[in-house]
């Protein structure tokens, strides 16, 4: 990289920013100043180059100082109504350098993010989300009637199937619903935004943890909250959830909740409990306090695990929740002119016909592109796209990572289950019978042996699998082995590397597809 001069009026130097220090009070409030003004002279767009001092030269940081400053730069960007168009790093003789454009407005797409809740029942998951979207606190006890519609979850108190529902952001403010059940203020806020979270609200209670396991492992998730009470501290069902979170390599923010029901004494137990969890399993459990605390663990969510107290009746903790979700980057997915989805739900809309919905995982679809679904046995049959909704807002067409609805013509609703696939491509469009895969038994009373028939999860894909051991005679408790897969009933749609949990009874295992077969 050539060094730019400073002589250009949008340029400025920087040898490293830090959280600690440039996200204070005064020194934020700096740094959005001068921005502000690189902006002003440069037309809109301001150029940051980091690791190097004023004179120019390379000031030989480290790729973690590079990386906390950049955070620091998007974060003072979206402070001041701009954004980070583009980081380009370079290597000056040893030293790390990156120049750092920024852009005044919005990215120029909604930017989009999908988050599991998890945890036991009664923690309040539903509550969390309801009250993040009404923007007040809840009272009466009474804002997870927004999330739980169904009239047995309202009968008995808790959810008993997946449900779906989004806050929304602009210009870094969050939009707060008056009624999240009125589907005109869904489309409103949803076209106002410049940033929208989806939840997948998933469920507590045992009986129904295959719902919870088809949450977490077919929707694509891009980071998972997992719930704990103060009352009630780490339980089975925290630690299960944890456990399925974690093998499917999902970033995971922690959320106490019930503050206000119990001492602090009570509070600072379940502080710990959950401390105690986080470290078992290899990651560091990170107390959020402040916005400075925010952007310290955004670039290490692969070993920090953020912790927020909150209270719903309070709101307490709130605000900061929320602006940790408006700053949480979306996954990088690769652009690519394959689509595939796995198909979750489907409908019978009347005057529409069949609608199936779903976690687009790579590419766009438009209206009226025709797509490959199935398999059918070992077949595929074309269909066509007639409409698209997110959120029950039409759109024309949507990219990888958004939780969609989608119409479908040449095919019946019945003729349709869950976890088919809609693709473009003939390459993915194969069935599978049989694939090797190595396999880790959390959890088994006694051993595992050849012809073991568990329920696989694997996207949305939900089947008895027959195994067969290639490396060891039986597995246990803990341990790893290569096996052979077969699906009992029907073949899927799987890949090679895709990632599934195997669970029969209270046996449960995780493991990774290693080739396919058929």
């Amino acid at each position: 990289m050539k060094i730019p001069k400073k002589e250009n009026k949008n340029i400025e130097f920087k040898e490293k920013l830090k959280v600690d220090v440039h996200l204070k009070k005064s020194k934020k409030q700096h740094l959005a100043t001068q921005m502000k003004y690189l902006l002003e002279v440069g037309n809109g767009i301001a150029v940051y180059i980091l690791g190097v001092k004023d004179n120019g030269y390379p000031a030989n940081i480290s790729d973690f100082e590079l990386e906390e400053s950049i955070n620091v730069l998007s974060y003072i960007a979206k402070e001041v109504g701009a954004y980070v168009y583009k980081v380009e790093k370079y290597e000056e003789n040893g030293s790390k350098i990156a120049k750092v454009i920024v852009r005044y407005g919005t990215h120029p797409k909604k930017e989009h993010i999908i988050v599991a809740t998890a945890g036991h029942v009664s923690h309040g998951k539903s509550t969390l989300i309801a009250t993040l979207m009404l923007g007040k606190p809840d009272l009466k006890g009474k804002n997870w009637l927004y999330i739980n519609v169904l009239p047995h979850e309202i009968e008995r108190g808790l959810t008993a199937d997946l449900h779906h529902a989004f806050i929304a952001f602009k210009n870094n403010k969050p939009l707060y619903f008056k009624n999240p059940l009125n589907v005109k203020e869904k489309q409103k806020l949803f076209l106002e935004s410049d940033k929208i979270v989806s939840f997948v609200d998933t469920v507590g209670h045992e009986p129904w943890i295959r719902t919870t396991i088809r949450g977490i492992v077919g929707q694509d998730i891009d980071y998972g909250l997992l719930v704990v009470a103060s009352d009630d501290s780490v339980t089975h069902i925290t630690k299960e959830h944890l456990g399925i979170l974690l093998s499917m390599h999902i970033p995971v923010i922690v959320v106490i909740t019930k503050i206000d029901k119990v001492s602090k004494t009570k509070v600072q137990r379940t502080m710990e409990d959950v401390e105690k969890l986080l470290k078992r399993v290899g990651k560091i459990p990170f107390m959020v306090k402040n916005e400075s605390d925010i952007v310290t663990c955004l670039d290490k969510l692969d070993l920090v695990t953020p912790i927020i107290l909150t209270s719903a009746k309070t709101r307490e903790g709130y605000e900061l929740l929320e602006k940790l979700l408006n700053i949480l980057p979306p996954r990088e997915r690769k652009k690519s002119d394959e689509v595939l989805m796995y198909i979750d739900k489907v409908y019978n809309i009347s005057g529409v016909g069949a609608v199936v919905s779903g976690t687009i995982k790579i590419g766009k679809i438009k209206i009226g592109d025709e797509l490959l679904l199935g398999p059918f046995g070992n077949s595929f049959r074309k269909v066509r796209v007639g409409s698209i909704q997110i959120h029950y807002q039409d759109v024309k067409e949507v990219d990888a990572g958004f939780i969609v609805g989608i119409s479908l013509r040449g095919v019946k609703p019945s003729e349709i289950r869950r976890g088919m696939v809609l693709t473009n491509k003939k390459k993915l469009a194969k069935a599978v019978r049989r694939f090797e895969a190595e396999i880790m038994v959390l959890t088994h009373p006694t051993k595992i042996t050849n012809g073991y028939e568990p329920v696989l999860h694997c996207n949305t894909i939900s089947q008895t699998v027959k195994l067969k051991l290639l490396d060891k005679d039986y597995l246990k408790s803990g341990e790893t082995g290569r096996v052979i897969m077969e699906f009992k009933y029907r073949p899927e749609v799987v890949f090679e590397n895709e990632k599934f949990v195997f669970r029969e009874g209270k046996t449960k295992g995780i493991g990774k597809i290693i080739k396919v077969l058929d």
